[in-house]
């Protein structure tokens, strides 16, 4: 058999689309898969990417007589790396074919590339941040992945087991039955929370008012998080930048910021399923299912699931139930939408105070994502 070679990739042109095609061709035939979308892909790998401006990233693909069979990228983030006072490359983007020569292969040359930049550690997978998608997919594989959440065939876990590496932390999901919660306890707890914080509004943050609020959301996004495990504080220019991709999916009613007369104090954001609608356009807008998404687009017709992307509230203003009042008016208004079920992740294993809250509605762990660490 001929030897599996490595080629490194440029983040543009047809070298980019290269690397993004090779998803393609590993799931073709799985029915969870959810192609992501072609020229957002291309949009977070490329420069246009704020991350870029304190991150290097180099990409490399696989093959072997003519096709490619896998890919990965290696990363740098040096504000990571100030903000954590280590020395860690991470990788990402890793797709391959059930051969354990070219998952080898990979991850040589995402060590290789790390160790020749003096660095100490490499975790992953992180696509590219702990602020986008990142763990690989260890419980839960038989069903499809929500809204940006991640996704990977069972093998990969083997992979990342004989390349060294072992778990740095866990990541999970919990699973909400909507259809069957009882609406009106979601109704009583904001009452009561009202009652007891009367200095607490917990307002409506839609498309329209997004943008006047959005310095807000920064301040309470890096100070609620800035304890967490892998946690990386946003630019201005980052959080700009993912707000710019998720404010047309932005859906009334589905995030919330929390404020007392002084500062913001908590925030709340949950999008819709767009994956359910997704999954028929393969990843390119000029499909011919794009009449079928629209609906989608323009809040005619919902999915049947949500997600509940960030739930947090600054150290200070904790165990007074502002994250569970902001739920409470999250999953009222998911019912009156009709979600069926609700996805609230991720969430990191160890992180107690989060899990309660949502157990306290409901949740229960159901899909489990690994980061993996090892030294280079």
């Amino acid at each position: 058999m001929t030897r599996v070679s490595v080629k490194p990739l440029a983040r543009s042109g047809a070298e980019l689309r290269r690397f993004l095609q090779v998803s393609h061709e590993i799931y073709r035939g799985d029915p969870h898969w959810v192609a992501p979308l072609r020229s957002d892909a291309e949009k977070l790998l490329s420069n246009r990417n704020p991350f870029f401006e304190h991150a290097e990233m180099q990409l490399w693909i696989a093959g072997r007589d003519g096709r490619d069979l896998g890919r990965i990228a290696g990363i740098v983030d040096r504000r990571f790396n100030e903000f954590h006072r280590n020395a860690t490359a991470s990788f990402g983007f890793f797709e391959c074919v059930n051969e354990p020569a070219v998952s080898a292969a990979l991850f040589a040359a995402a060590l290789d590339w790390a160790r020749s930049r003096g660095l100490k550690r490499i975790i992953g997978p992180l696509n590219p941040s702990t602020n986008e998608e990142c763990g690989l997919l260890t419980l839960g594989f038989e069903s499809p992945p929500v809204f940006m959440m991640s996704y990977n065939p069972p093998y990969y876990v083997g992979f990342l087991e004989a390349a060294g590496f072992t778990k740095a932390k866990d990541l999970l999901a919990f699973a909400f039955d909507l259809a069957n919660a009882p609406n009106g306890r979601f109704e009583r707890f904001a009452e009561r929370f009202k009652e007891r914080e009367p200095g607490i509004t917990i307002n409506p943050v839609t498309r329209r008012t997004l943008s006047a609020v959005l310095a807000d959301v920064k301040e309470v996004y890096n100070a609620a998080w800035e304890a967490n495990w892998g946690f990386v504080p946003m630019t201005d220019g980052e959080i700009e930048f993912l707000a710019a991709r998720l404010k047309p999916l932005l859906t009334a009613g589905l995030a919330y910021l929390a404020r007392n007369v002084h500062e913001p104090v908590g925030f709340l954001l949950a999008l819709p399923d767009f994956n359910e609608p997704f999954k028929a356009l393969k990843g390119r807008w000029l499909s011919p299912a794009l009449p079928g998404f629209l609906p989608y687009l323009f809040g005619w017709r919902m999915p049947r699931a949500c997600r509940v992307v960030a739930l947090g509230v600054k150290a200070k203003y904790r165990g007074r139930g502002i994250e569970s009042a902001m739920l409470a008016q999250g999953l009222r208004a998911g019912f009156a939408l009709g979600f069926r079920s609700v996805e609230a992740s991720w969430i990191l294993e160890d992180n107690l105070p989060a899990r309660r809250v949502i157990e306290l509605f409901g949740g229960e762990p159901y899909k489990a994502y690994r980061i993996y660490e090892r030294l280079v």
